[in-house]
């Protein structure tokens, strides 16, 4: 486990290092958040209480959504890409041959990756939308605790819906089609746009069903105090059962992925 630590600290150090891109987001993070911040105002004047939140909720949902675009990776923008061209060349054989778990490797790599994201480019956006609107904070630490646990188990799905269609290259040659779609779905199903509450019917129950809620919809009601008690545990075995199933998932591929490579080097 030293080995993985190592790698995910790596991976803060790394995007660390992009000083200038990460004053750019921010600033980006900050611009797009007061936009949605004024339309979500201008909407919750219309029709109070919309979704079960009032507009501070709202308003509050606005900034952690600002704070958590990076490090859950809505959209994508992580390690795909760079495992993507290694399957592509076939320099993934080489990783595949190497003394540690490929799955693991990627992940401590991306966690560190999350870790500089939360705090580099959420923790500024959220603290001046703190100043500019009446957000409705925890008052608790132990809501905070969970919040923090809820986003580690998102950035854990995260990674694993988009390693397992990263290795979807070792049947496609090229993966950038099917990354393109899964990162406008985490955009759209994970309540990026909208609260998943405010989906109508059954569109609703199957977004709020689907593996990208775990990225922003159940961190933001956890800090929201929308899951209490067993709620939470409700919403942490929801979040933590997709993160095994697509981690399953994903170990199946990469041995059909390792066998094939062997039959080819063969």
């Amino acid at each position: 486990m030293r080995l993985y630590a190592v790698v995910a600290a790596g991976g803060f150090r790394r995007y660390a290092t992009y000083r200038t891109a990460t004053a750019a987001g921010v600033f980006t993070n900050t611009v797009f958040g007061f936009i949605v911040a004024y339309t979500y105002t201008a909407l919750w004047d219309a029709r109070p209480r919309l979704g079960g939140y009032d507009a501070s909720e709202a308003l509050t949902y606005v900034w952690l959504g600002q704070a958590l675009l990076m490090a859950c990776a809505m959209m994508g923008g992580g390690f795909e890409d760079e495992l993507v061209e290694r399957i592509r060349t076939g320099d993934v054989a080489v990783d595949l041959y190497r003394p540690v778990d490929l799955q693991l490797w990627w992940l401590a790599g991306d966690l560190g990756r999350a870790a500089f994201h939360l705090l580099g480019r959420g923790v500024v956006p959220m603290v001046l939308g703190a100043l500019a609107f009446d957000l409705a904070l925890p008052g608790s630490p132990w809501t905070w605790a969970a919040f923090l646990g809820s986003v580690f188990l998102g950035v854990v799905v995260s990674f694993a819906v988009r390693y397992l269609v990263a290795l979807s290259a070792f049947w496609l040659m090229d993966g950038v089609g099917a990354m393109r779609i899964v990162s406008l779905a985490g955009l759209f199903f994970s309540g990026m746009l909208l609260p998943l509450n405010l989906f109508p019917g059954l569109l609703g129950e199957v977004a709020r069903a689907l593996p990208w809620s775990s990225l922003l919809q159940v961190p933001a009601d956890v800090f929201l105090g929308k899951h209490t008690g067993w709620g939470l545990v409700e919403a942490y075995a929801f979040q933590g059962g997709w993160a095994v199933v697509l981690l399953v998932a994903g170990r199946l591929v990469q041995t059909a992925a390792t066998r094939r490579v062997v039959v080819q080097g063969g």
